[in-house]
């Protein structure tokens, strides 16, 4: 079952936390995440997936940054959500998708336990301006039924920023 607003607010600083919490931000069953002033661009035309891939860091003045058409952006929430006994999933505003933006294309399930800032996976499909502090994206809550192991990969856990992707830890963890 998704979480309604009202139910989200309730179990604010119990099992739910975001930080910083604005009740301006709160709707019927999400919360609206804003987006961080720092962007994430890989430096390379062609990405590995079993290397660290480089990436350089954007900064989105006050005035806005124009995005190019065809090009990944990993940004970061400027809010950091941790939560206890629900699955946080997030997905792009639909004004945001209007204008041909997408956020988090990919991966917009998160583990029941996940602490951290949300990498969001920025793409448009032609240039647009985007602005720091935009409500971007919303988070929402399943609750869980039945028990679960506690969240363990370390991998993006208790981020501190934007996180490129560390898909390579994996192969060598296999030795694929």
């Amino acid at each position: 079952m998704i979480l309604s607003g009202k139910e989200i607010r309730k179990k604010l600083d119990r099992e739910i936390f975001i930080d910083p919490f604005n009740p301006e931000q709160l709707n019927p069953n999400s919360y609206n995440l804003r987006l961080h002033n720092e962007l994430l661009v890989y430096e390379d035309t062609l990405l590995d997936m079993k290397k660290e891939n480089k990436a350089k860091s954007l900064v989105i003045p006050e005035e806005g940054l124009i995005l190019e058409p065809n090009k990944l952006y990993l940004g970061r929430t400027k809010e950091y959500t941790r939560t206890v006994n629900h699955v946080p999933m997030l997905e792009g505003r639909s004004s945001i998708g209007r204008l041909g933006l997408f956020i988090h294309v990919t991966a917009g399930f998160g583990d029941v336990g996940f602490s951290g800032y949300w990498t969001l996976e920025i793409y448009c499909i032609q240039p647009i301006k985007v602005y720091p502090g935009i409500e971007i994206c919303q988070i929402y809550y399943h609750s869980i039924e039945g028990e679960y192991d506690k969240y363990s990969s370390g991998k993006y856990q208790n981020n501190t920023g934007i996180q490129p992707s560390l898909l390579y830890k994996d192969f060598e963890k296999k030795q694929l």
